[in-house]
């Protein structure tokens, strides 16, 4: 009894969609192999074998369920969505130089940045060749479109990341690149594989452009307030890699002129010492900053469980309602 009340969404989705997601675990085995180069399943086995939630396949398979699908390409499709992120993965943490990652190394500190961009580069490959399985030209319109903005969403941040001009219109732009393009992209394609409606096709497209942005949000309070075990990474690592989130710009679009010399300092100059990140929480806190973004993410959140009424009732429809909410649970 206990066990059911302290079950989260994601834990329902899971279990509801495990035989589905065995059947994606079993294809991402597969296609991830490689008989000429055995380092690529080794570093690709570290992040897909981490014990990651899956939550994008997850979304792929919920969406084409929810519209009614029975045939087999939503395992395909899913397995795709997982291998985009993966490779994501694989090259931020080259980019942003990072060494942990779900609460362990990371593949380019173990192996080196010239394995993580390759095997990344692999990934991608593999996952235009899944696509292609499907047989369904809007299907590799909707995933190769998603994985240009991503790039494209990375790029953006690499020129905003340390400028304080970066606005909020800037961020959600970031944002919709490298995560909610995804998260869309997900249970898009769930709906079409599954020939709906095209008001189901955006009510679900909508749904995961609104978790991905209120799922975003929520991972850049957490930075701020979070702790390793629950983020999966060092709490103030965006600081210090100097990334302007959300709480910094609401901050910054607030400071007097002391505090702008604080953020220029830290942020665009990256010259940062002994407490500044206490200073920083500080002047967030002064101008409503961390409520302010919360507030955000809570909005998105509700955008998304919106977004789902036009759809079928049912277990599946309330589950992932409860997963809008759940996202941004973290941040309560």
């Amino acid at each position: 009894m206990d066990a059911a009340v302290t079950q989260t969404p994601m834990d329902r989705l899971s279990e509801t969609l495990a035989p589905e997601m065995a059947q994606v675990n079993t294809l991402i085995r597969e296609r991830m192999a490689s008989r000429h180069a055995p380092r690529i399943p080794e570093v690709t086995a570290h992040l897909v074998e981490a014990g990651g939630k899956r939550l994008r396949p997850l979304l792929t398979l919920a969406a084409a369920r929810l519209c009614g699908y029975d045939g087999p390409y939503h395992i395909h499709l899913a397995a795709t969505v997982e291998f985009i992120h993966t490779a994501t993965l694989l090259h931020d943490d080259v980019v942003d130089e990072s060494k942990q990652r779900r609460g362990r190394p990371t593949a380019n500190l173990l192996w080196d940045n010239k394995s993580s961009v390759l095997v990344g580069d692999y990934l991608l490959a593999r996952a235009f060749q899944l696509m292609t399985d499907t047989g369904v030209m809007r299907v590799l319109e909707i995933l190769s479109n998603a994985s240009a903005t991503i790039s494209e969403g990375e790029v953006l941040q690499l020129t905003a990341a340390q400028d304080l001009a970066t606005d909020e219109s800037i961020y959600l732009q970031v944002v919709r690149g490298k995560t909610a393009a995804l998260f869309s992209a997900a249970t898009e394609v769930g709906a079409v594989i599954a020939s709906a409606p095209e008001d189901q096709v955006r009510a679900l497209f909508d749904y995961g452009d609104a978790l991905g942005i209120a799922f975003q949000i929520a991972d850049d309070l957490l930075d701020y307030g979070g702790t390793s075990a629950v983020i999966g990474k060092n709490t103030g690592d965006d600081f210090r890699e100097r990334k302007l989130t959300l709480p910094v710009i609401k901050a910054v679009a607030a400071a007097d002129a002391a505090e702008r010399a604080f953020w220029q300092r830290t942020i665009e100059k990256g010259d940062q010492a002994e407490g500044d990140l206490e200073q920083a929480l500080a002047i967030m806190a002064r101008h409503g900053a961390l409520q302010a973004a919360r507030a955000d993410a809570l909005g998105w959140a509700a955008k998304a469980r919106a977004a789902l009424a036009t759809l079928p009732a049912g277990p599946i429809r309330d589950m992932l309602e409860d997963l809008a909410d759940f996202v941004v649970a973290r941040i309560a």
